[in-house]
């Protein structure tokens, strides 16, 4: 059933759309068109596509399509690696377009944006393979690109936000030269065992449901994938003491919400610097609504200053490109 729990009023009129119009989610229709009308869900709700001073295509790690950011001149400065959501399945280089050019114009950071193998023509573990053959590029190319490999930031959005996780721990583990500064991780899949109360709870009246989260991981971790491995299930796993220093978003109306919340918490139990950010009465796809919910653009301005405090970079918002609202709920 549906939760009964109030949903907030600025993300009120696209839910109330979602439900008027069928509740026709990922999972009810055919893989083409569940990408197709997740393409057009971004673009239409999405943070507006701002002109940067460059955006470039490219091919990384001879193999990897990704998408390079920069709005500062080419000065040696932090770089933000971006793992894009949609279930492994649905997401792409530019349903988060426009979250990546407000990143780089809000931090001065470079984004590099990675379009990793999707499923189920690439199955578990492809995508997480190609965001590490990805990061491992990333500092192996950071003179060339012009930025300081000790201020990487990695950014994840859903099922983005595993895969950004999963390569925080393996990083602070050890083995590795550099590390990455910090992770962000916008309500981030944790656990694949989907055995909580809040995948009991959201089930009706949402874009993401329980249903919508086992369709998915259907396609990526299919029968015969130990789904509670931890590079799909970090949350079952012992974290790295003192990791990789994080900031969490979670929302209420959201299967995911129980576990990215207790991930939190493992975290900071574990000794690493935690800034977690729970939003009651927002559901999942917050911020690939931001350009119609006016909380997911201001939580992105918590989201760069969080990263300009990490790379020690000034905070861009005063270059008058947006002023977070006083909300209660940010």
């Amino acid at each position: 059933m549906a939760t009964s729990r109030p949903i907030a009023s600025d993300a009120l009129a696209l839910i109330e759309a979602y439900r008027a119009a069928g509740e026709i989610s990922f999972q009810d229709v055919d893989l083409e068109t569940a990408r197709q009308n997740y393409e057009i869900s971004c673009a239409s709700n999405g943070m507006p596509r701002s002109e940067v001073a460059d955006v470039r295509d490219v091919v990384i790690a001879d193999r990897i399509p990704a998408r390079l950011y920069r709005d500062r001149p080419a000065e040696i400065g932090p770089a933000i690696l971006f793992i894009h959501g949609g279930g492994w399945v649905i997401g792409s280089l530019d349903t988060h377009d426009g979250l990546c050019r407000a990143l780089t114009r809000k931090t001065g950071a470079m984004v590099i944006a990675v379009d990793y193998r999707r499923a189920p023509e690439s199955r578990y573990p492809a995508a997480v393979d190609d965001c590490r053959a990805a990061l491992e590029w990333v500092f192996a190319h950071a003179e060339d690109l012009h930025i300081d490999p000790q201020r990487i930031v990695l950014v994840g959005d859903s099922a983005g936000g595993q895969m950004a996780t999963v390569l925080a721990n393996e990083y602070a583990l050890g083995g590795h030269r550099e590390c990455p500064v910090a992770q962000v991780l916008l309500y981030p899949v944790t656990d694949l065992g989907m055995d909580s109360d809040s995948y009991r709870r959201v089930t009706t009246g949402f874009p993401l449901t329980d249903r919508s989260m086992r369709w998915f991981a259907d396609q990526y971790a299919p029968e015969g994938v130990d789904r509670l491995q931890a590079g799909l299930s970090p949350l079952r796993h012992e974290v790295p003491e003192c990791g990789v220093p994080a900031f969490v978003v979670t929302v209420d109306h959201d299967p995911l919400a129980d576990e990215g919340i207790a991930y939190a918490a493992k975290l900071a139990s574990a000794g690493t610097a935690v800034e977690h950010l729970h939003l009651a009465g927002y559901a999942h796809g917050l911020f690939t609504s931001a350009g119609k919910i006016p909380t997911g653009a201001a939580v992105l301005d918590r989201v760069a200053a969080f990263i300009c405090a990490a790379t020690g970079t000034h905070d861009l918002r005063a270059r008058g490109r947006g002023r977070t609202p006083n909300r209660s709920t940010v």
